[in-house]
């Protein structure tokens, strides 16, 4: 029978990992690598259970089935098990994880960003203008294969709409909001891998990669439909009403 110091210990072990999960793996591309890495382990332990109660045809079959699932999984999740690896090791979702976030977004008085970013791809939406904006809260500068130029700008209608004018070099990259200011222009993400409606293109991928490998919020203009969409936490979601998709970013600037 467990001693009630045991089951306190336990009861913490349950707690720490479920606070780790929640705050560092949920909706992020590498929840999939830890079901998989769970499954695993109740598989393991079942095949050791099984030793342990004599029955051994069943529990050699569970060994060598884990055996061969355990080197399958590193090849089938090598992308999340980078990003994982990544995460893990990052100074910043360390950070996150116990300083909570920053609040470095727009103040109640001050909607002047606000209403640039509206206003410009509300134009860009009816020009069919592709952009990506990125609105990190904390952002892992290794999930990102390059940050671009180094803008360090007020957030103007004017200065988003001349950067993906399609005829700069910077326009098929995307922007990146920090500290409410248009910091990197003309930036790569990270492609996601995985399988797209036909009607989203290269931006929504890259789009969707990095909401999938960070707790950034990317917001995208389609070049072909004029639709706007934001990526969030591996989903992508279409906004029709400007309204929403103010109060949305409105939010999002203040995280």
């Amino acid at each position: 029978m467990m001693h009630l110091s045991e089951i306190i210990q336990l009861a913490i072990i349950v707690a720490l990992i479920w606070y780790f999960y929640k705050k560092l793996i949920q909706n992020t591309a590498s929840e999939k690598l830890v079901r998989g890495i769970l499954g695993l382990v109740l598989l393991w332990v079942s095949s050791f259970v099984c030793i342990m109660l004599h029955f051994d045809l069943l529990g050699g079959f569970l060994h060598w089935v884990s055996l061969f699932l355990s080197i399958s999984l590193i090849v089938v999740f090598q992308p999340e098990l980078r990003k994982f690896m990544a995460l893990m090791g990052s100074i910043q979702g360390w950070r996150r994880l116990f300083v909570g976030k920053k609040d470095t977004g727009l103040r109640a008085r001050d909607t002047s960003s606000l209403d640039a970013i509206v206003s410009a791809v509300e134009y860009m939406s009816g020009k069919h203008t592709g952009a990506l904006i990125v609105f990190p809260s904390t952002l892992d500068e290794s999930v990102i294969e390059r940050k671009g130029i180094v803008v360090d700008a007020k957030i103007t209608s004017e200065l988003l709409l001349t950067i993906f004018f399609n005829k700069t070099p910077l326009h098929d990259g995307a922007v990146i909001v920090e500290n409410n200011r248009i910091a990197y222009a003309g930036a790569i993400l990270p492609l996601s891998q995985n399988n797209l409606n036909w009607k989203y293109g290269t931006r929504h991928r890259a789009a969707l990669g990095l909401s999938e490998a960070s707790s950034a919020v990317v917001l995208v203009v389609s070049e072909e439909s004029g639709d706007i969409s934001i990526a969030e936490k591996g989903k992508i979601t279409k906004y029709d009403d400007l309204k929403k998709l103010r109060a949305k970013l409105e939010k999002t600037m203040k995280m």
